[in-house]
């Protein structure tokens, strides 16, 4: 550092990056400032990341320079001013976002700036399921033109390969269904027989299905809303549209007629591995044989119960189909709005798949089904 014209000038030399700033702010820890530095001579700097030029604002900021003004620069260099405005910035940011403290002002305008965007996603939901729902109508009118080689690559991707982990799972929780059922039973009834009741009950109506529906929402939703994404990053969306392709028609309905097709069967398939998983745990833990098991099961459990589970596949695949669709192609430009997207889709589907779930049991319960 030396002076020009009556003023401190702080030379940086070399490079200054997150490699050499360990280096570099033990030597400035060392050195002494005689005066204080009002200018950053940057003519011999060489490469310069964000480490480096904070650590450049932080030795500005000890001599005596405020972080709210602007640094005057000696030379010519690339990124230099820009890093140094980029730092001293977010910093002062930082520090007017740390120095006032929420108000309930601020709560408000976090609750209304939540509902406005509910209502928008909910608008925008509602519009694309329509869109989407009329283009599969018309398809379906007209087979010829649907995408067939697509329909059944994606009920294999989404239906097919997910048929293992769903009923592996289905079946643990058929035996925890079990397990608990027989305790709470013997504790309170003194009967564990009923225990095949519980199981076929609560595996047919709700858990076959909706542990389905999750499982998509987890594993088929955040593909779908990859593929699309990745495809609107690379502007192949935009391509197809130019090349007169409608995306809901080549991307968007085949993955609707397979998730249609498909949820369905891995309800069923989930069902069965549950009502297994029950007989398991009934034969090794109750005593209760698998003939009684299956007696019982077609006895006293009607076969409405299973057709009420299966009713809310079609609902539910619909769901995943749409949510991870839609969130696909709201993707930007940016890996980070892709990362976004596949978050918000899953999450989107598992709440709405809760949702839809609990208006079924009621209107079933009113309906007395």
């Amino acid at each position: 550092m030396d002076k020009q014209n009556g003023e401190a000038v702080l030379h940086v030399e070399g490079d200054w990056t997150v490699k050499t700033v360990g280096s570099l702010e033990r030597e400035i820890r060392r050195a002494r400032f005689e005066a204080t530095p009002q200018r950053v001579d940057v003519s011999a700097l060489g490469a310069v990341d964000t480490a480096g030029a904070f650590l450049i604002h932080t030795m500005l900021e000890d001599g005596g320079i405020e972080a709210d003004k602007t640094y005057q620069l000696i030379g010519e260099h690339a990124q230099a001013k820009a890093l140094l405005e980029l730092v001293s910035g977010r910093e002062r940011q930082e520090k007017v976002v740390a120095s006032q403290p929420l108000s309930i002002i601020d709560l408000l305008a976090r609750v209304g700036k939540g509902s406005v965007h509910f209502m928008d996603e909910a608008v925008g939901t509602l519009s694309f399921i329509g869109e989407a729902m009329l283009t599969t109508f018309k398809l379906l009118l007209q087979p010829h033109k649907i995408r067939w080689t697509s329909v059944f690559a994606v009920m294999e991707e989404a239906g097919l390969d997910a048929l293992p982990i769903v009923s592996f799972l289905s079946f643990f929780v058929g035996m925890v269904i079990a397990f608990i059922g027989a305790t709470m039973l013997q504790q309170t009834l003194g009967a564990t027989v009923f225990t095949v009741e519980l199981v076929g009950w609560a595996v047919m109506r709700e858990f076959g299905v909706v542990l389905t529906g999750i499982l998509l929402a987890g594993r088929t939703n955040s593909s779908f809303t990859a593929q699309i994404g990745s495809m609107k990053m690379r502007q192949e969306i935009d391509a197809m549209r130019t090349l007169g392709i409608d995306p809901i028609e080549a991307l968007v309905t085949p993955r609707i007629l397979a998730m249609l097709i498909m949820t369905p069967l891995l309800a069923f398939g989930a069902t069965l591995s549950g009502l297994l998983g029950g007989l398991m745990i009934s034969w090794v833990a109750l005593d209760i044989s698998p003939i009684l098991f299956i007696t019982r099961i077609q006895e006293i459990v009607i076969i409405q119960n299973f057709w009420v589970g299966m009713s809310k596949a079609p609902v539910f695949a619909l769901v995943v189909a749409m949510i991870a669709c839609r969130q696909g192609l709201l993707v930007q430009g940016d890996v980070q709005s892709l990362g976004k997207a596949t978050t918000a889709s899953v999450v989107h589907a598992i709440f709405l798949i809760i949702v839809v779930d609990a208006i079924f049991a009621m209107m079933y319960m009113e309906l007395g089904i």
